[in-house]
């Protein structure tokens, strides 16, 4: 993103549209548990009360983790993996890939990006990815949410089938469900978390603590981890609820957030934390390491191919 080298052939917009989708397809596939378990303690609350107190406790991330092995198999980890995947692929791509040409039209081509333009960019690649991603986040969100019954039986039989079956039984306006407080969640955490690890990183090389190599983008990328968990927990537990509630619980983001405060207490906005922020920071270490070292591994077979023999 930043620091490149003086040497070094800055990558293109193409190749850092494509490596952000893959770097944050490889994110989720060694993360996902993580979610899973995150999700499930999000709606924890919420499942209990539908069920009259009788639905199943999760006790924190491992526990989570433990109790859906033994109830429902190690496969249940991996529920909506197809339609994370789909979504990192749209989703990533526009709010990390386009967020260094973002900034540049803001600072109209100027080197030196203030903290505005990079929040004015994080901002506006997030709720361009939303617009592009949000029926793959409500499948993904369902199928995690959702347990095998005693009986076999499932909300959804397969990726597609939820596609078909949420447009069928909700409308096409059901696969946009949460879209606002997706947009505003997307807003949030792509500002914590590409701002975030954009100024460590730029104050990294600043102070010469370290080079533009691995080490540096770990640390960058733990701590705009931990900033986007404290930042986005709230809006990412309302986000959770509301995707995942049938028709007519909710009337809207805010009843749902007003009913959980109502019902729940503040501390629901926090349910799942530590899940989120395992999840977050191991993701933005993985996905912004492997970003990195795609795009110079891309750029560098660029140059081969164009430098003649």
């Amino acid at each position: 993103m930043v620091g490149m080298k003086p040497t070094d052939l800055a990558p293109t917009a193409t190749v850092k549209f494509f490596g952000a989708g893959t770097a944050a397809c490889i994110a989720d596939l060694v993360t996902f548990p993580l979610d899973t378990a995150k999700v499930r303690l999000q709606i924890q609350g919420e499942a209990r009360a539908a069920e009259g107190g009788k639905g199943m406790k999760y006790k924190g991330v491992f526990g989570t983790i433990t109790t859906m092995v033994k109830m429902e198999g190690p496969r249940s980890l991996y529920n909506g993996l197809v339609a994370g995947l789909q979504r990192q692929m749209s989703f990533a791509s526009v709010r990390i890939g386009l967020y260094d040409s973002m900034k540049q039209f803001y600072t109209r081509g100027s080197e030196n990006a203030g903290i505005v333009s990079r929040l004015m960019a994080g901002c506006t690649t997030g709720a361009m990815a939303v617009a592009f991603a949000q029926p793959t986040d409500v499948v993904k969100v369902r199928f995690q949410a959702q347990v095998r019954l005693t009986d076999g039986v499932r909300r959804y039989n397969g990726t597609m089938d939820a596609y078909r079956t949420i447009a069928r039984d909700e409308g096409v306006r059901g696969l946009w469900k949460g879209c606002m407080p997706n947009i505003t969640r997307n807003a949030i955490v792509n500002c914590a978390e590409l701002v975030t690890y954009d100024i460590i990183k730029d104050l990294i090389l600043k102070y010469d603590l370290m080079t533009d190599n691995l080490p540096c983008h770990f640390t960058a990328a733990f701590g705009a981890g931990f900033c986007t968990t404290i930042v986005a927990s709230p809006v990412d537990v309302v986000k959770t609820r509301f995707m995942n509630s049938s028709p007519g619980q909710y009337s809207s983001a805010i009843n749902c957030a007003l009913t959980m405060l109502t019902k729940e207490g503040p501390t629901a906005f926090y349910k799942g934390f530590m899940p989120s922020f395992l999840r977050l920071g191991s993701w933005n270490i993985v996905m912004f390491v492997s970003y990195e070292q795609i795009k110079r591994a891309v750029t560098r077979a660029q140059q081969s191919w164009e430098s003649p023999i």
